[in-house]
């Protein structure tokens, strides 16, 4: 993928404000699996994070160690604002793929069906989550359950239970993947949460 041209997509969307995904709080499930979270130091990284709610919470609940990264700067310059002392360091205006380190603990919030669903692409997303976790971390969170359309312009994408574990499967251990019980109500029926580990 040409970061350049995703980083223009993105912004343009954030600057004409069709961002109808963004709900304007941590969503149900992730808080849910923040919420049992003990050792507030784990390394935890979310890419694609848009307005980062989930980012927000944690810090929020003393999880100082929270990276955040999304491929347009618009998101991360509002959180910034949100939350003054949050380490500037510590957000990432950065292509997911050319990322480089290591995490105890990734969080997923539908950023797999953000990119155009090629099986290069989603090959890559398996290959390189299993490079940025460092062994036995969790890749943890919500991947839209909605049939993927032909329409390359209909982002986000969706996708089901067979066709995600095609990928994740080939780089990382499922833990689980089934439909998610606590969804938000627009999105009940329509939202699987998934718990893989690197096992190296």
């Amino acid at each position: 993928m040409n970061s350049k041209i995703e980083d223009n997509y993105w912004t343009q969307r954030y600057q004409e404000k069709r961002t109808g995904w963004d709900i304007g709080y941590p969503s149900t499930p992730l808080k849910t699996y923040i919420d049992q979270l003990e050792d507030k130091t784990i390394k935890i990284l979310i890419p694609g994070a848009g307005n980062a709610y989930e980012a927000e919470y944690l810090w929020q609940q003393g999880f100082t160690n929270v990276f955040i990264m999304d491929i347009s700067p618009i998101p991360l310059e509002a959180f910034a604002k949100r939350n003054s002392e949050f380490p500037k360091s510590q957000l990432l205006h950065e292509d997911f793929f050319n990322h480089q380190n290591q995490y105890d603990l990734i969080l997923e919030q539908t950023f797999f069906c953000s990119f155009v669903p090629t099986d290069e692409n989603r090959f890559a997303y398996a290959k390189h989550m299993n490079a940025l976790l460092k062994s036995k971390g969790k890749l943890v969170g919500v991947w839209f359950d909605v049939p993927l359309t032909g329409d390359m312009e209909k982002r986000p994408f969706g996708g089901d239970k067979e066709l995600y574990l095609n990928y994740l499967c080939k780089y990382l251990e499922v833990i689980t993947l089934e439909k998610c019980y606590n969804s938000i109500p627009p999105r009940q029926g329509s939202e699987l949460f998934g718990i893989f580990k690197k096992n190296d």
